[in-house]
Order: C-alpha cells, then structure tokens, then sequence
C-alpha cells in the first residue's frame, strides 16, 4: 500500500532553452532520477528513451528530488522548476592501455587526426610527411611526400574524402585518403608558414570545396580546394594570425598575436566586428560547435557500423543543420579564446563586441581551450601544469583538474563529453571522468613530450604523438 506520508511538490520540466514540457505535476520527493527520465521520455514523446541530467537552481539531481531541494534550499510552497539536459545516447569507454605504438615518422609527431567517420587516422611530422595508418591493423598505410618543410597543421574535409595539410614553408596540399596521393597541385599563396587550417561546414556545401588558412604573415585565404586557387584573401590582423575558425553559421573567425581576434563574413571576407580585451596574443580558439561541424553528417551511431558510408547529399545536409541548429538552440554559436596572458574570454561573437565573461585563474599561458561535444563544458589546459573547467554557458568556475607534473599541451573529450584525455610535456596522457572531476586512468608510454591527441569520433580510439616519433593508440 502507498505510503499516505509521502511529501509531494509541483513541478514543471523545463528545458534549457527555457520552454516547458507538458503541464505542471505533483510529484512525491522520493521521486529518482531514473523516474525523471520515465516521465520527461513520456512527456516528449521520445520513440526512443534518453538519457537526461536534470538540475534545480544550478543544482544536479543524483539521487532524489528531496535530497537536491534540501542542497538548494529551494522552497517547496511553490512551483519548482527541473531543468531537463538531453545526455549523450551512446557511452564512451574508457581507454585503458596502449594498443599500439606505431613508429615511422622521422621527427616530431605535430598533429593527428582521426577522419570525422572515424574510419582513417592521419598524422603530420616534422620530417615533412604526412601519413595516413591503418586503424584495424594498426600499420602505416601511405606515407605521402610532397612538403619540403616541416607539416604544421592537418585538417579533414567534413565528408571524410579529403585530407588538407600545411607546412612551415606557406604551402598547402590535399591528399586523397584511400589512395595517399595528392590531390591536384600543391596551394602557393601565403609569404610565411601556415597556422592553422578550417573547412567550410558540411550543412553549408555539401562538396566540401572551401576551406580557410591562417598565416604568420597575418592574412587568411580562403581556398578551392577542387581548382586547388586561393578564392579570397582577408586581410586585417596587423601580426601573425595564431588559429582561424570556420563557424556554422556564415562567420570566421581569427585570432591572433596582434590581441584581437576578428569575425569576419564567410561569402566575401567583410569585417563585421573586432574583439579585444586580451593583453597579449591570442593562441587559441574554440567554437561551442566544433565537434558538430567537424563529424558534418556522420552519426557516430547509427555509421560507425557500416564499410561505406556514401551520404545522399541532399538528406545529410539536411540532417547536419539540424543538428548544428540543435547544438546552438540555447546560446548561439559562442566562441572562447585562450591568450599568453593567462586569461580566456567567452564571447557571443555574432552578436557582441564586449566579452560575456573573463576566465581568469591559471598561472601561465593558456595553450589549448575546448568545449564538449554537448557544448555545456569548457576546458582550457595551460603551461602552469593544470587543467581547468568551466560552465560553457556563463564562464563559471568548475574546478582544476591537477596530475600532470609539466607543461599541459593538448586536450580532446569522448564524443559523449563524459570523459577528457589530455597530453603534457611530461610525456604522459591522462585520461579524467568529468563527472567525478578527477584523475580515472594514467597513461604512460610515451618517451617525450605529447604535443597531439585526438579522440576518434566513434568513441573507441584514441591516438596521441609527440616528440618521440611515435604514434600511439589507445583503447578500452
């Protein structure tokens, strides 16, 4: 029989965005968070269930109702309202050794990068190489010459099919994945080397054509990567331009050691607004739709399955803006930039010159900055030996994550944004549960210091390299 001395309150889901769901309910304060999720399901007619975070005030319920409202202090005379988070379908497992060490390159490992189907791994070296390896049988597959300097940066195009990548002495190439040969002729235009390299969104062009580089000469070109010409130059940064970001929804983005980091209009290089308030140079961006732009419109679900994905153009596009609208419901397209003055900014670029929020906390420059998948958590690794997390949405302080004993290069989140790994130039990766916010796994192996991580959109891999030559893969 029902306990009559149950306490009960009225509720009402909302969800971030602010709308609500279904009607108010009363419900008991024993309610748990599994039976949140049975009646938010309900209440939105999922086909499917989904799992949800939900918070009151700020607050996350992990038990039940009546142990958060005792946290908050919330008064249950009137309507309270549960805020509902939609959480990742599939979870990541995490890496627990290194599966493969896979030697080849003849200098540094600069960058690496795991394809947004996750099929093919490629990685770019200072022995002016670019390799693509075999994931499944862990080999080199193609080892592609062409740069006569040192290969800087990488970038897949959205689709997968082709690879971009830029050396120190300003050129740039396109290498066919499947074959490791180059496509079309290599891209002259810029005086000095290459910083970074951005595609044009899969939900604006499905061909996947475009693609924007970043120069120490302080210009951005935009390229065709087809007629393999420069499209449009933009110039405006009176330093070298540090990172350069092609947003979903029409804007770029620069950054630079002149302080300031630009937007810029897509379709004809227009400056729309300068935003300042670094002290000094900026070294790195991030876009709260990073991962969405990156996998286009590859379901990490429902293709990571299949041998061949061949997408008919017209519907992934359309399912690729649908979910770039859905991961920028709540706040729009948000940037957050990283400088040498140990401080990072959170900015609503589209809208607003001024920042939302200063990040202020670490002790030496800032090095590298990500947001989670899901947009909801920043993360900035730094110089000073920690990691520090914060509220995507407002800038709020979450807390340091400490373990790594020198300089943090380089961090990448699963692809639920449940876990982080990072790479320091203590030679270690180290593997974090956000959840807990603490150290879950150590990950020796390396004989120098990590400058790349990536983690493969499927979830499964990730691969790391650095100063030891070495490629390593990392799984469950």
């Amino acid at each position: 029989m029902e306990n009559e001395d149950i306490k009960r309150v009225l509720c009402r889901f909302i969800s971030e965005t602010g709308d609500t769901a279904g009607d108010m309910m009363d419900l008991p304060l024993n309610c748990t968070v599994q039976q949140l999720t049975l009646i938010c399901n309900a209440l939105l007619q999922q086909e499917e269930p989904v799992p949800y975070k939900f918070f009151i005030s700020e607050n996350e319920i992990t038990n039940t109702l009546q142990k958060t409202l005792d946290i908050g202090g919330v008064n249950t005379e009137g309507v309270v309202d549960i805020i509902y988070q939609q959480q990742a379908v599939f979870k990541v497992r995490p890496v627990t050794r290194c599966t493969a060490s896979m030697p080849g390159h003849a200098e540094a490992v600069i960058s690496v990068s795991f394809s947004p189907d996750g099929k093919h791994l490629a990685s770019g070296s200072g022995d002016t190489t670019v390799r693509f390896w075999d994931i499944n049988t862990q080999t080199p597959h193609y080892t592609c010459n062409g740069h006569k300097n040192w290969v800087l940066c990488i970038t897949w195009s959205p689709d997968s099919s082709k690879l971009a990548s830029a050396c120190k002495d300003g050129k740039i190439i396109i290498w066919d994945p499947k074959t490791g040969n180059q496509i079309g002729k290599t891209m002259v235009g810029h005086k000095q080397w290459i910083t970074s390299l951005s595609w044009e969104p899969y939900h604006k062009n499905p061909d996947c054509r475009l693609f924007a580089s970043s120069s120490k000469d302080g210009d951005i070109k935009i390229w065709d990567s087809i007629l393999c010409s420069v499209v449009l130059t933009i110039s405006g940064h009176t330093k070298s331009v540090t990172v350069v970001k092609w947003g979903g929804s029409g804007l770029i983005y620069s950054a630079s050691q002149d302080r300031t980091i630009k937007v810029w209009r897509a379709s004809d290089g227009v400056l729309c607004r300068t935003l300042e308030g670094h002290a000094h140079w900026v070294n790195t961006l991030a876009l709260n739709t990073d991962y969405i732009l990156r996998i286009g419109a590859f379901d990490p679900i429902k293709d990571s399955h299949k041998d061949t994905f061949i997408p008919d153009k017209k519907k992934s596009q359309e399912f690729a803006l649908k979910r770039f609208k859905e991961v920028i419901e709540p706040v729009g397209e948000r940037l957050v930039s990283g400088s040498d003055d140990f401080t990072l900014f959170l900015w609503d670029p589209e809208k607003d010159r001024k920042p939302l929020a200063r990040l202020t906390g670490h002790m030496q420059l800032v090095n590298d900055v990500k947001f989670s998948p899901d947009g909801r958590i920043l993360a900035s690794a730094s110089f000073d030996k920690s990691i520090k997390l914060w509220e995507a949405k407002t800038g709020k302080f979450i807390t340091t994550l400490r373990g790594h004993v020198q300089a943090v290069y380089v961090i990448a989140f699963s692809a639920d944004s449940r876990l982080m790994v990072s790479g320091s130039a203590d030679s270690t990766l180290k593997l974090w549960d956000l959840k807990s916010k603490k150290l879950e796994i150590d990950l020796p192996g390396h004989a120098d210091e990590v400058f790349a991580v990536d983690w493969s959109t499927d979830g499964l891999k990730v691969a790391s390299g650095g100063k030891d030559k070495v490629l390593r893969l990392w799984q469950n």
